[in-house]
């Protein structure tokens, strides 16, 4: 495996990213339906998810990294809550919901893994 040197590299900062545009997407038109809080929120809470991994490797210290990293999870789960209530309140539709869960759903396991790896090894 080759030795990763920033982390833009990393793939689940990379999908993050791309969880970020889907967000902002979907957040697009809700506030036309009135629901301008929940979008604010939804878009603070994907943007956290990346911005988190990118700050937790700026440490360069693996304890640092790994409370980044669990702090990027909570968003995930943050922003999973509020995917809900916007599909619960009828302003996501249900396409959008479920791509939108899967990648969330992808992002905790990564996140998980990341965190087990960085826990077990030195930074870097």
């Amino acid at each position: 495996m080759n030795k990763i040197n920033s982390y833009n590299e990393l793939i689940v900062w990379q999908k993050s990213v791309e969880l970020v545009t889907e967000v902002y997407k979907i957040t697009a038109s809700l506030s036309e339906t009135g629901s301008y809080g929940l979008s604010t929120q939804m878009n603070k809470a994907s943007v956290s998810i990346p911005c988190n991994i990118a700050e937790g490797w700026g440490r360069e210290n693996s304890k640092s990294y790994s409370t980044f990293l669990r702090l990027s999870r909570g968003s995930v789960f943050e922003l999973e809550t509020l995917l809900q209530i916007g599909k619960n309140l009828k302003v996501i539709n249900d396409e959008q919901f479920v791509n939108a869960i899967a990648k969330t759903i992808e992002m905790q396991r990564m996140l998980n893994s990341l965190i087990k790896k960085v826990k077990h090894n030195s930074f870097n």
